[in-house]
C-alpha cells in the first residue's frame, strides 16, 4: 500500500497526524509531511481512519 496526498486539497488540519502520527506530520510552516509513504500492514487501519476523517479528502491509498 502507498499513501498519496493531493497537496492542492490538503489544508494541513492535522487530523491525519492525530490518528496516525507514525505516517503523518504537520510541520511548523503548516505543510504536511508523509513520514512513511509505504507503511507496514499493521498500520493499515490507522491510515484508513486518517483517510476517512480527512476534512478535505486529500489522502488516498494505492494498493
Amino acid at each position: 500500500m502507498k499513501i498519496v496526498v493531493d497537496y492542492d486539497l490538503c489544508e494541513s488540519n492535522a487530523v491525519c497526524m492525530d490518528v496516525c502520527p507514525e505516517c503523518f506530520r504537520v510541520e511548523e510552516d503548516d505543510s504536511l509531511t508523509v513520514l512513511m509513504e509505504s507503511p507496514p500492514e499493521n498500520l493499515r487501519s490507522k491510515v484508513e481512519e486518517s483517510i476517512r476523517l480527512c476534512p478535505r479528502q486529500a489522502i488516498a491509498l494505492e494498493e
